[in-house]
Parts: structure tokens; sequence; C-alpha cells
């Protein structure tokens, strides 16, 4: 989780705010169906996600993967920030790959960059981020699924921390 972080609200407003400001390009907001999210929750609990992977899954699908799928509809290509040291399972993937069923292809521009090289190129080029990279988040999906991670802990670790087998994916880069 996010200990000791305050206004976690404000950090992610601030990196919106900052990437509007410094590139002068309006950014597509995607929210999941408020339906499907509150049947889950009355139907499970707000926590349901902790108790199965399943479930874990099935928040995820609600809340990211179907708003992304909405977002990709008619498009040509994605563009993602995946490289391969962050996960075995993303060190399978490849720089460039097509997904058959959305019909697009998948390119990962930073995909064969260490985490030193993003982190360069950040500071070089004075792009936005968000501040909690700073403090052990190095990746960052939502608020309870996420934790700083410890030196020597693998990337992805901090990711569905409570989770102890297989990969550790959303749902929305796996086949």
């Amino acid at each position: 989780m996010y200990e000791n972080i305050d206004n976690l609200e404000n950090i992610i407003n601030k990196v919106f705010n900052e990437t509007l400001k410094k590139y002068q390009k309006k950014i597509k907001v995607w929210f999941p169906d408020n339906e499907a999210v509150e049947e889950m929750v009355t139907e499970k609990g707000p926590y349901s996600f902790y108790y199965s992977k399943e479930n874990r899954l099935e928040c995820c699908r609600l809340r990211k993967v179907v708003p992304l799928t909405r977002a990709l509809m008619g498009k040509e290509c994605w563009i993602s920030g995946i490289r391969a040291t962050q996960s075995d399972n993303r060190n399978r993937m490849d720089w460039l790959e097509y997904e058959e069923d959305k019909k697009l292809f998948k390119f990962y521009p930073l995909f064969s960059w260490s985490f030193d090289e993003v982190n360069n190129f950040i500071k070089e080029n004075n792009v936005p981020y968000n501040v909690l990279h700073d403090k052990g988040f190095v990746s960052i999906g939502c608020e309870p699924c996420t934790r700083a991670i410890k030196p020597g802990e693998e990337f992805r670790s901090g990711r569905w921390w409570w989770e102890t087998d297989g990969p550790k994916e959303c749902g929305c880069h796996v086949k």
C-alpha cells in the first residue's frame, strides 16, 4: 500500500497536470463501467481482490482491461512503456507484437532500456513523472495493490504483493 504517502490524489493530479502543461496535448480519460464495479463490490466486498487471484483478476479486468479495450478500439498500434527486465513474463515478450484479437500492433520502444536509462532520460528531458518512483514504487498501479519495493526485491514484487505464485500482471499485457 502507499504507506507514509500523503495526498496520493494530489500526486496523481500533479503528474497529469504537469504532463498537460508540458506537452500541450489533451489526454483522453477512460473510466471503468460504474455499474459493473458497483455490482462486483456489492457482491464480493471492497477488498475481494485480496481473497483470490480470480477475484483480483476480475477487479483488474473491470477497472483496467475493459476501459483499455474500449480505448484501443479502432486503433492500429498501442505504444506501451514495457521493458524486458521488468519481469520474466515481460522478458519473453518482443519489442513489437501483433495482437490478433484486437487487430493491432503492440510497440514497446523502451523494451531494451534499463531502469537507469529510463531514469536518466526522464531527468535529461525533464519528463513529468510520479514522485512515488523516488520512494521505491518502481511499478505503480492501484493504491491497495501496490507497495514500495525493498532493495534486492524483484521489480514487480510491489504489485499484488500478497500473491506468491505466477506472473504479476493485470491482464493488459497477457495474451
